[in-house]
């Protein structure tokens, strides 16, 4: 029989089911299903449920929006008077001291498992290098390695998993000796979860007789869980002011680079974004736009398309700053924020959940069935002071890895095409020469980027076969 304080804390909310299978499970798994019973908010969850807790009504918000503040590609290429007064070569000079100082960590968010690409294991250890064959975590932690060379101070690096990938992404960095970082220089945790519930009834699903359905919290969860694992305390001893914040199925991500830094510290901005342009009004992005004097993501889902459409008198989108989910946060920004990690909203996704029914048999759904609940990272943007964005092109830091060979985008063959047309870039500005065709692969800790790269080729330098520099 289920202890009565379990069923007491449960009947209120008709989540007594919870318990259904009590009897049958050890006493080990009854510790652990009374712990997540103990730990819910149940309150919360059928606030949720009910829609009683506070929803933006984003359709109405976009209609009200302005554009942001933004430092474009023209201003960064000298070739217009940025509004925001800041200058490119003061930026990166301004970025190169700040790591040079020892200010900068990276924030890298490797929840996912690589599904979509049929591969069942932490998306990070897919292996993606055109000629190296090199893994998601190795070119990133290698990135921070060869930032740590190039400017003689370590750039911490901060991981987090979600519980699907935790334990195996643990064993992979070990048995790999962080590819060269330093073990107290890797601080990997764990984002937290939130339990998903019945669509029709608000009822929770068990995944397990003794296990309730859970899915990580959002990438807005971090921040609870920078606390909760002590990776704040560990910025604080390090002396690391500001992070550096990516996805990790982004392999030529800009990591740290000096010049949106410094913008960043230039604006003394607590939170810096890049944004890449949109080619569309229907294009698959989150939309940054200012509300009053705010600044805001809108997702593409909740952008009415007539706002979308709205163009500048030259043509343009008006509303043209898509989010890539890329940041530079300031560490005491994140220690305020803090104070309103609960406070940041839930957004509501209608998924389909494998589960459990009363008879303890399992469901496998073909619609979907339940309402996940998660929070997103860009809902700190509000609460920042002087925030703005920053515009790159898409050939120089976005090319996410999200799809099966086969699809249209984001395959490992549209990846890799673009870390080879990167890396040949570089070497053809400092004067190599590489035949049509041939993929190229730079190792991150011999050239972190193309001043590296100008730095270490001759001009003239022929590449006529595949090559991995290292």
């Amino acid at each position: 029989m289920a202890p009565e304080s379990l069923l007491a804390r449960l009947e209120p909310y008709q989540q007594q089911h919870v318990l259904a299978f009590w009897d049958s499970l050890d006493a080990d798994a009854q510790a652990k299903l009374a712990a997540e019973v103990e730990s819910l908010d149940l309150e919360l969850i059928a606030s949720l449920f009910k829609g009683e807790v506070d929803q933006p009504d984003f359709a109405e918000e976009a209609r009200r929006a302005t554009e942001p503040p933004a430092m474009r590609l023209a201003d960064r290429r000298g070739e217009g008077t940025s509004k925001l007064g800041l200058s490119p070569d003061e930026a990166r000079v301004k970025g190169a001291e700040a790591l040079a100082a020892g200010k900068m960590g990276i924030l890298l968010v490797a929840g996912g498992q690589g599904s979509r690409l049929g591969f069942e294991h932490p998306k990070g250890m897919y292996k993606i290098g055109p000629v190296s064959d090199a893994t998601l975590f190795e070119i990133h932690l290698k990135k921070a390695l060869g930032l740590a060379q190039k400017y003689g101070k370590s750039v911490p690096f901060y991981l987090m998993t979600s519980p699907v990938t935790h334990e195996e992404t643990i064993e992979f960095l070990k048995a790999n000796d962080n590819f060269g970082m330093p073990a107290d220089e890797v601080f990997v945790f764990c984002q937290g979860t939130m339990p998903a519930v019945d669509d029709k009834t608000g009822k929770l699903l068990l995944s397990e007789p003794g296990e309730l359905f859970k899915s990580p919290d959002g990438h807005g969860g971090c921040v609870a869980a920078l606390e909760r694992s002590g990776a704040i305390a560990h910025m604080r001893e390090r002396g690391v002011e500001h992070l550096f914040y990516f996805q990790v199925d982004n392999p030529i991500v800009p990591m740290c680079d000096p010049e949106l830094i410094g913008y960043h510290l230039l604006a003394e901005s607590e939170l810096t974004s890049i944004a890449v342009a949109k080619q569309t009004p229907e294009e698959k992005l989150g939309n940054f736009v200012m509300l009053g004097d705010r600044l805001h993501v809108i997702e593409y889902s909740d952008f009415p398309l007539d706002v979308a459409e709205q163009k500048n008198d030259d043509g343009s989108l008006r509303f043209w700053a898509g989010s890539i989910a890329i940041h530079v946060f300031g560490v005491a920004f994140l220690e305020r924020m803090l104070s309103f990690k609960d406070a940041l909203p839930f957004h509501i996704a209608h998924k389909k959940v494998p589960h459990l029914n009363a008879e303890g048999n399992q469901v496998d759904p073909s619609e979907p069935n339940a309402l996940k609940f998660e929070r997103f990272i860009f809902d700190l943007l509000p609460q920042a002071a002087k925030p703005i964005v920053v515009e790159y092109t898409e050939e120089e830091c976005f090319a996410p890895l999200k799809n099966a060979p086969g699809a249209a985008k984001d395959t490992p063959e549209y990846v890799q095409q673009f870390m080879v047309n990167q890396h040949k870039e570089w070497l053809e500005a400092a004067g190599a020469k590489v035949a049509d065709g041939v993929a190229v692969e730079i190792d991150p800790t011999w050239a972190v980027d193309a001043d590296d790269v100008a730095k270490k080729v001759a001009a003239g330098t022929e590449i006529t076969e595949p090559t991995l520099l290292k």
